[in-house]
Parts: structure tokens; sequence; C-alpha cells
């Protein structure tokens, strides 16, 4: 044997070894200190692919996540701050926080429920948005669950009429990293006292790893009507066609397209900020929609058992916030795939029942898988 034959078997033996070595695992470090001297603490999910993912305990917010491009490189590809300053301190973009107890708007921060009169707290405009002081708001308690595939259980007690909502409310979201670059995400809650619920992830999206903008992305919805809503965002409760409208992602299209088109809804939500309701409203896990980006090649596909989507396109990004990679987040450079019931439900009687009573389950999952095309 040469010794050229030697060195390629010794390096046969060195690759192999240290693909046997790879591993996933769960990390926990102390990320920031509360003004109250609580400790906010991240959580690092690493999958055996080196997918990764962080995760802290203020809003339970996803801060940095992964995914390979066609090269295989791995880059971030969630908005989130620098620093964490405005996490602990409001959030006010909501960047990869878990929203409850009500994802998106109810009208005036009213509703009725069991001949009871509930008043939320106003916090957009005239409307209730995201809980109010929400669960993005709030400090989680985390649990390592599983590092063979990364999982990690955050709880949190919403105690009864903490921002107005009735019941004392046991709520508790799973994050995996799954081994097929899926990010998995499940919640189940529980109640005292017949409340509402409409708990969703809020990240912000952008496939490039540069965060500039998502307007070169393309996007498949599988819903053929959408909610059209009124000058505050509240659903008028019409469910209209998207055929011959801006909102028809039903096949694949660039979101810079139609977003400019003249069109009286894109004028009230300033691009996309409304909901889209899936073809199969059926609870069970199905593909509702395929996010693209043609010069990285990756691809996600987002999977849930639930009847709707708010596809917001960072239409109050302003570039007031600093980028991760460089310069500021501009308008639209993130976008947001929140799977949902309707807004405003407790309000529309035609719209799918949010009541959650006591003896329930709340239970309901999302998954982002990533892939490269």
């Amino acid at each position: 044997m040469n010794f050229k034959s030697i060195i390629i078997i010794l390096t046969a033996f060195i690759l192999q070894g240290c693909k046997e070595e790879a591993k996933s695992s769960v990390t926990d470090s102390v990320y920031a200190v509360t003004s109250e001297g609580e400790e906010i603490h991240k959580y690092t999910l690493i999958n055996i692919k080196g997918m990764q993912m962080e995760v802290i305990t203020m809003g339970g917010a996803i801060i940095s996540l992964t995914a390979p491009d066609k090269e295989g490189k791995y880059e971030d590809v969630v908005l989130g701050y620098t620093t964490p300053d405005l996490y602990l301190n409001g959030n006010p973009s909501y960047f990869g926080a878990i929203i409850g107890r009500y994802g998106n708007r109810i009208a005036k921060g009213k509703f009725t429920l069991e001949d009871v009169d509930y008043q939320l707290p106003v916090n957009d405009g005239v409307n209730h948005l995201h809980g109010g002081k929400g669960f993005d708001q709030r400090i989680w308690k985390a649990e390592i669950i599983a590092e063979d595939e990364p999982s990690l259980k955050l709880s949190y007690t919403s105690v009864d009429r903490e921002e107005g909502y009735p019941g004392n409310l046991d709520v508790t979201v799973i994050y995996t990293i799954t081994n097929k670059n899926a990010l998995e995400i499940s919640y189940e809650a529980t109640t005292d006292k017949t409340t509402i619920i409409n708990l969703t992830q809020h990240s912000y999206f952008n496939l490039s790893g540069n965060f500039k903008t998502i307007l070169d992305h393309s996007l498949e919805l599988k819903a053929d009507k959408f909610l059209p809503v009124d000058n505050t965002l509240i659903p008028t409760g019409e469910l209209r066609s998207v055929t011959g409208t801006p909102f028809d992602f039903t096949i694949a299209k660039n979101i810079k397209e139609d977003i400019n088109v003249h069109n009286n809804q894109l004028v009230i939500g300033k691009g996309y900020d409304h909901c889209w309701i899936f073809n199969d409203t059926v609870k069970h896990m199905k593909e509702v929609a395929g996010l693209y980006h043609k010069d990285s090649g990756r691809y996600m596909t987002v999977y849930t058992d639930q009847p709707a989507i708010q596809f917001y396109s960072g239409n109050f990004l302003d570039g007031t916030l600093k980028n991760k990679k460089e310069g500021n987040y501009e308008n639209r450079s993130g976008l947001c795939l929140e799977t949902q019931h309707y807004p405003d439900s407790p309000n529309q009687k035609e719209f799918p029942s949010v009541v959650l009573r006591p003896g329930e389950k709340y239970k309901t999952k999302t998954i982002y898988e990533f892939s490269v095309r």
C-alpha cells in the first residue's frame, strides 16, 4: 500500500468519525437580567445536521433560527433584536414571540361570554391586539425534555382577569428541532373558567440570510378565501374569494408581484396584513403554505391543524431597528405566517369558536419545515 492510499484511508476514517460524533444538544445560559433582578435564560437547540435555534424565556421568543441554503450553508432566517433591551422592554415588533391569550385583533377590546361582558386593554388604535401585555411580555418557565431531537417545554400560567381575560389559564408550548430540519411547535392549554384562546407564533422570516427584503420571496397559500377588513383591520365578516385579486396565492408567486397594486384592502393594511382561510379547515395536520427564496434555494413548508393563517408582510418595519447582519430592518424585510383562528372571532358568530371551557384541552400544532430547491 502506497503513502497516498494510506492518506486516503486515514482521511475516510477521520471523516466517518466526525460524522458519527455529530449529535444534537440543548444548552442553557443566562441571556439577560431584568430591572427587577430576574434572570432571562437562553436555550440553544442544535440537531444532528447542525440546524440551530435560540430561544429566550422572555416571551418564549425565538431569537435566531438557522437553515441551509443550496450550498449547504446554514444562516439565520428570522429577524431579531441585536441587544436584549427591546425583548425585555415590550418587544414592540413581537419578534419571535409566543402570542396569547388571543393572537390578532378583537374589536374595541370587547366581547361577551356566557352573558358576561369583558373589556380588554385597547393597544392598537381602537382595538385589542395580541393579548395586550400578552404572553410575549411574560417570563416563561423552561424545561429541556429531549436532546435526541432537541426539545424545550415552556410553561406559563395566566391568572384570572390578566389583561381582562377570564379564567386561570395553564399554557405549555413545546419547541422541537427535528432531525429533518423542521421546527415543530405544539401548544396546549387548560382553564378553570370559560375563556377564549387563540395562540400563535410571531417569528418574522427572511430566507435570504441577509434580511434585506422579502419582496423577492415566492409564496403559496392553500386558501381560496381571505377575510377583508375595515379601516381598523377588523374583519368585516365576509369570506371573500381570492380569485382575480392581489390576494390570490393559490399558485406560488413573488410577493412583489401584486403588493403595490391599487387595492383598497392593500391600502388599509399598508400591504398584506390579512387572514387567509384554508380550503381544508378540518382540524388535522395538513400542508398549508410554501415560502421560497430562489437565490438561496431555501424553501419553507408550513403544516398546521389550524383553520387559517395571518400573512403579514412587515409593513410597519420602518428602518429604525438595527439588522442582525448590517444596516437596519427596512420596510418589508421580514414576513410572518401566523397559523391561527380568525381575528375577532368572539364577536362574529359565523366564525369558528375560540371558546375553551373547564375540562377541555386546547391543543394544536404547527410545523415549519426547511428544505432546498
